[in-house]
């Protein structure tokens, strides 16, 4: 089998990666921003709950967290589920997952931030949504955005655990076409295919983080 006809075969599971790692970031990080409210709440109640929900989806891997959010539904409530729902899971399992980490992320930058910035937004008249809208999130992005990196750069490999589920992202159409044609090329287009794409990702992100550097 040529190259040219490997990729054209691969390029249906190609899109459906990267449908997963565009829908995932677009979830997973205001989510985990909501999340890393609720860890750093007054309120103990929330904050212990918030804590238990970061423990478990950081300490359990996320091809286990996928199985449960498909399969949970039917053998919990005995809810008949639709074919779309496969695609579905993968992407809350995903976002909840990632998430989590990305919460923990926000949480050390905003609390990296000197108390002193916060009390003199309020000798300048903010409230706590102008401070932090105007002062602490601008700072709180420039200082996480290497964690940030780390994390989608692994979300890009992430993409082929959605093959527990039978979704055919790129990596399982792969592992298919190998095992069909009995050639481990496909597996090595796969390959290049998720080192170009970090590298692209990894680029993009890289270039944010400069125009961050403003005070540098």
């Amino acid at each position: 089998m040529s190259l040219s006809v490997i990729i054209q075969q691969l390029i249906g599971g190609m899109g459906s990666s990267m449908l997963i790692f565009m829908l995932t970031l677009l979830f997973s990080m205001p989510l985990g921003l909501l999340v890393a409210f609720g860890r750093m709440s007054k309120c103990k109640p929330l904050q212990a709950i918030i804590k238990v929900f970061i423990a478990i989806f950081r300490g359990t891997p996320l091809m286990l967290q996928l199985l449960v959010v498909y399969f949970a539904p039917f053998y919990l409530f005995r809810i008949s589920l639709p074919r779309w729902y496969r695609f579905g899971a993968v992407i809350i399992g995903f976002a909840i997952n990632y998430a989590a980490y990305f919460a923990e992320i926000y949480r050390s930058g905003i609390e990296s931030i000197p108390v002193g910035q916060y009390e003199a937004a309020s000798v300048l008249g903010y409230n706590k949504q102008q401070t932090f809208i105007k002062i602490i999130f601008p700072q709180m992005v420039k200082r996480v955005m290497p964690p940030v990196t780390n994390e989608v750069i692994t979300l890009v490999k992430d993409t082929s655990l959605a093959f527990v589920l039978a979704y055919a992202e790129m990596f399982t159409v792969a592992k298919q076409i190998a095992a069909a044609q009995t050639n481990i090329m496909p597996l090595f287009v796969a390959g290049v295919f998720y080192f170009v794409f970090n590298a692209v990702v990894a680029f993009v992100m890289e270039g944010i983080e400069k125009k961050l550097s403003y005070y540098r």
